[in-house]
Parts: structure tokens; C-alpha cells; sequence
């Protein structure tokens, strides 16, 4: 199965000059269908890539933070009745671009509907099968620490770090978590002892179909 989401992920990036040599008006491709297709195929380069990775960072850049992918905003249950055989990951694609002739222009400013930072609901077909562990893969660090110490030479801690992660068929949760399970790849770096550090930021990372790492963090 992962030879198909690589051959369709890369079929994506190769298909994307016909979509903008198409003379047909524009429309809103499902964003979150093409964020699911443009991250198992590791964000191939392409305008509406793009867009979709922008989305996917702009959603958890505070306030509020949003699930960076909502699984259930993209309808892939609809292609169900295809006549022709095809894979869970074909079908991602057909529906995410065969009604998008052309991306948005990368000026146009494209709202996003704000949703609960938890949500309950799921992909609308079944997504347990390892072709898409990426999605389970992704993981929201909600970066809140503080250190100093007191005038009676105490040290002071604080740690409210959370993480947002994904349950087996998409749906989203937060739990508590810790700094000490915060990725190497953030830019949290506790001082030894118990200088005066203060750093907060969200932080994702995710792995593509190939298991090839990836992550982007937020300061604010």
C-alpha cells in the first residue's frame, strides 16, 4: 500500500501544471483533503502544496490552536461508489483536484472556520490500516515553561506543556504532557541549573508515508 501513496503523492506534484494550464474558473479544492494527500507525499512543491501546508501551520499558530489537520473536513467516503477499483489514497486524490482546475492566488486570503481545539469526529471511511499511520503520526506540543529562582535560592518550575495528538480513525485530543518528551527538534533548550528561562511556542512534527521526518514551531 505505501507504494501507491508514494506514486499518488508524486503523481500530485507532476499533475499540478495541468491544473494551472486549465482555463476553467477557480474553486476551493477541499483544503483538508489536500493537506492529507500533500503531507503523506512528504509537501511535494507545487502551489497547491503550498497552500496546504500553510493552512496546516497557520492553524496552529495561536489563538486559538486548531487541529493542524481536520480529517473530517475532507469527504473521502463520497468516491466510495466509484465504479473503477480504486486505493483509499487514489480516491483522496481524485476528490481533492478533480473539481480544482486552479489553486487560490497566493494573495487571496481564504477564511478558516474556527472549530473546538478537541474534536471528537473522525474520518468518514476507515483509516486504521497502516497506509495511514502518517496521519497518527502527527503530534501538537503546546510549549508552556518557566524557570527562575527565588530569593530564598529556590528554584522555581513551571510546566503546562500539552500535546495534541491523533486517535486510530482521526479524531483529535489533548493531554498533558512535559518538556522532557518535547522533540530534539524544538527550539526549547533548558539551561543546566536554574537560570531564568521562559519559553513558550506550539511545535508539530509529523512523519510522511516514507517515515521521513518533518516539523515546524511557532514562537509567540
Amino acid at each position: 500500500m505505501k507504494h501507491v501513496i508514494h506514486g499518488v503523492a508524486t503523481a500530485t506534484a507532476i499533475s499540478i501544471s495541468g491544473l494551472l494550464a486549465s482555463s476553467a474558473p477557480a474553486q476551493a479544492y477541499q483544503v483538508d483533503c489536500a493537506i492529507l494527500l500533500c503531507l503523506a507525499g512528504g509537501w511535494p512543491a507545487s502551489a497547491p502544496c503550498a497552500h496546504a501546508r500553510a493552512v496546516f501551520i497557520r492553524r496552529i499558530t495561536p489563538w486559538p490552536i486548531e487541529p493542524p489537520l481536520q480529517i473530517w473536513r475532507c469527504p473521502m467516503g463520497v468516491s466510495l461508489n466509484d465504479p473503477s477499483p480504486m486505493s483509499p489514497m487514489e480516491r483522496l486524490y481524485a476528490i481533492t483536484f478533480r473539481d480544482s482546475p486552479e489553486p487560490p492566488e497566493p494573495q487571496e486570503t481564504i477564511p478558516i472556520p474556527l472549530v473546538r481545539v478537541q474534536a471528537d469526529e473522525q474520518a468518514d471511511i476507515d483509516i486504521s490500516g497502516d497506509a495511514f499511520d502518517f496521519v497518527r503520526s502527527i503530534r501538537v506540543y503546546h510549549i508552556q515553561y518557566r524557570q527562575h529562582e527565588n530569593r530564598d535560592g529556590d528554584c522555581n518550575r513551571s510546566d503546562s506543556t500539552r500535546l495534541g495528538s491523533y486517535g486510530v480513525q482521526g479524531d483529535y485530543r489533548w493531554t498533558r504532557s512535559t518538556v522532557g518528551q518535547v522533540p530534539a527538534a524544538s527550539g526549547l533548550s533548558i539551561p543546566n541549573g536554574c537560570g531564568s528561562y521562559f519559553y513558550r511556542s506550539v511545535f508539530v512534527d509529523w512523519r510522511d508515508h516514507a517515515g521521513i521526518y518533518g516539523s515546524e514551531e511557532v514562537r509567540y
